[in-house]
């Protein structure tokens, strides 16, 4: 368990009003930057959807995220969708809606039985074997993930992700084991001032995504998503052709916690 942990309440379904209004303006200036976005693109209306990163989050902050139009939350951390997806679960159902709840940080194989209850769709997917085992669980548990391919194409040593030139190969691996369906692949951007290396990392994603998409390859035909973009880029990922965009700072403002 995280150490912010044992000194924030995740499961806190009460936010002061000032809070709530706060992340609600966030959430109605984001979504118009991103529409303003999508114009400037030329890309139809609605092609991005958001995606809240909820990280360090309590349930009160992401229910005022959700209730001010967010229609995706992400979690970085298993312990934290453990801690936080049952009480999610009960206040989606209260208001009769389905938020889709994605995990897009790292995932060993030790906690995937414990975010299965939770999670509709996985990220952070770098290699067959960890879809294997992904696969294999979740066939068990008579349930199917989505899955996004990550790929490291900033070439940092500190990202994630599958080295480009393997990306086609274990995309196909992906796509034919049961239980899972392969829908994107994502991407986390340059941690550098340079945005034209920025967007080439993203317009790289895309090009990936599209040799999959046309590869033939059983089960690849639903590769058409790009998870990309964070709050310091995600106009540049629109500008490539992000059709998720993984916000937190932009929404919630900066963590206490790391």
């Amino acid at each position: 368990m995280t150490a912010y942990m044992d000194r924030k309440d995740l499961t806190n379904r009460d936010i002061p009003a000032e809070r709530r209004r706060q992340i609600i303006d966030n959430v109605r200036r984001v979504l118009d930057t991103i529409a303003a976005a999508e114009q400037q693109s030329g890309r139809p209306e609605g092609a991005v959807r958001l995606l809240a990163a909820v990280k360090t989050r309590d349930v009160g902050e992401i229910m005022a995220a959700v209730d001010a139009g967010v229609p995706m939350i992400g979690e970085n951390r298993p312990q934290e969708a453990v801690a936080v997806g049952g009480i999610l679960a009960e206040e989606f159902s209260r208001r009769g809606i389905a938020v889709p709840f994605h995990l897009i940080g790292q995932l060993q194989s030790n906690k995937i039985n414990k975010i299965l209850p939770y999670v509709d769709t996985v990220e952070s997917v770098d290699s067959a074997k960890l879809a294997g085992k992904l696969s294999t669980r979740a066939v068990a548990a008579q349930k199917h993930l989505d899955i996004f391919l990550e790929v490291n194409v900033s070439g940092e040593s500190s990202k994630s992700g599958c080295a480009p030139e393997r990306a086609q190969d274990i995309a196909g691996e992906i796509a034919g084991l049961p239980g899972l369906t392969l829908v994107g692949l994502m991407a986390v951007g340059a941690h550098v001032d340079d945005r034209a290396q920025v967007s080439r990392g993203y317009e790289r994603l895309r090009a990936l995504r599209d040799a999959v998409a046309a590869s033939g390859s059983e089960g690849t035909e639903t590769c058409t998503q790009l998870s990309m973009g964070m709050s310091g880029d995600y106009q540049l990922a629109i500008a490539a052709g992000a059709t998720v965009v993984r916000l937190g700072t932009a929404i919630f403002g900066k963590r206490a916690y790391k």
